[in-house]
């Protein structure tokens, strides 16, 4: 009982509509024809006996006109109305096809029988197309059988539209083949560039990190050295100054090796926190962004607020992340005097700004009224 269970919910999963192998659909003139051939369709079962009216058959004409037009709305649009909607319309379209091949057999109303092999074969799930096409045909080779009891117009019936569907089929197959092998090339080279990314980050670890603790070892001997042997003072500050770089550039190149690694970066927010009267305001919803791009934003701040302590007489700072549909924004904002632009005010976010045009963004950064204003713009 189990296992026809598990079959049966198996067979319901292929069964379900599934999306095409390209939403890009097809060309725009391939499209207007089919729109064209439709309308056709559509309009001579207005014109042909019997027409739709209240009396003998016109009703069932008039059914068949709602099915048809319905169930073409909700299959040939490329995306669906909601769930199940082609498979819907096309049941329908199949429905209509019957109505106006027994009632109306002289209308070019029988032509639904195309729409529905060549949507539902590129369209719809195999279970799907096998029910929805192979029901519409053997309704239409019943009806066949029933009226005319010709093998030879059955025979060309099924001539004229199985190979439709199995073209239709053998198109949605080379789709997905095409799409399979995309997406195997992307993810090779999203694993050759984290490969990458690893080697950059061993290199980084490996040389630069351990010279700069090496580094910053010396420094802290050399001035410990110097102040016990009565160096002048100003001797033993220009070491503290210097054991101070090395230790923040020591920092920085772990961040960078764990932003390469894919490890999480401290928040921006924690960042505001070491600026006395910074403010950190979000807006709009947070969503998880690449790594490559969190390291802009927070190599961004962090050279924006490095520039204020540098450059500016600034009593208050504000930092704003804008979270938008098109990408994100960073406002950092300082409010007090400037000091003169000099090349470390401008030469780090010249790197910045490269940084974010790799990655598709921008950075603009000039002064204001009242200070200084950075903002770094990333797509979504």
């Amino acid at each position: 009982m189990n296992a026809l269970r598990r079959r049966s919910t198996v067979w319901l999963m292929n069964f379900r509509d599934q999306p095409p192998p390209s939403m890009d659909g097809p060309p725009r003139a391939l499209r207007a024809l089919g729109l064209v051939a439709m309308a056709t369709v559509v309009g001579s079962t207005f014109f042909t006996d019997p027409k739709p009216s209240l009396h003998g058959d016109g009703p069932l004409v008039i059914v068949g006109i709602v099915l048809l037009v319905g169930g073409l709305a909700l299959a040939y649009r490329r995306f669906e109305w909601f769930e199940g909607a082609r498979l819907t319309g096309l049941s329908l379209v199949g429905i209509a096809t019957l109505i106006f091949a027994s009632v109306q057999p002289d209308s070019a109303g029988y032509a639904g029988v195309y729409f529905v092999m060549a949507l539902g074969g590129i369209r719809l799930s195999r279970d799907a197309a096998i029910v929805v096409c192979g029901g519409t045909v053997a309704g239409l080779v019943t009806i066949q059988l029933i009226e005319h009891e010709n093998p030879g117009v059955i025979a060309g019936l099924l001539f004229s539209v199985l190979p439709w569907f199995l073209i239709m089929r053998l198109i949605r197959r080379l789709g997905t083949r095409n799409r399979e092998l995309e997406e195997s090339r992307a993810a090779h080279a999203q694993a050759a560039a984290l490969g990458e990314r690893g080697r950059v980050a061993r290199e980084l670890h490996d040389v630069l990190a351990h010279s700069l603790s090496a580094l910053a070892l010396q420094l802290e001997g050399t001035r410990l050295l110097a102040r016990d042997r009565g160096a002048d003072p100003e001797v033993v500050e220009g070491l503290e100054r210097a054991h101070h770089l090395a230790v923040s550039g020591l920092t920085e190149a772990r961040q960078a090796i764990s932003a390469l690694r894919g490890d999480d970066l401290p928040a921006l927010e924690d960042l505001a926190g070491t600026f006395p009267n910074a403010t950190f305001t979000v807006t709009g919803t947070p969503r998880d962004a690449p790594s490559e791009a969190r390291l802009a934003l927070y190599r961004t701040a962090q050279e924006a607020l490095t520039n204020v302590r540098r450059h500016s007489a600034s009593d208050r700072v504000d930092l704003r992340l804008d979270y938008e549909e098109d990408g994100t924004t960073l406002t950092v904002q300082d409010h007090g005097t400037a000091a003169p632009v000099t090349g470390g005010r401008g030469y780090g976010l010249t790197g910045m700004r490269e940084r974010a045009e790799l990655l598709g963004g921008r950075l603009n950064a000039g002064p204001t009224d009242d200070g200084f204003r950075v903002e770094l713009w990333l797509p979504t």
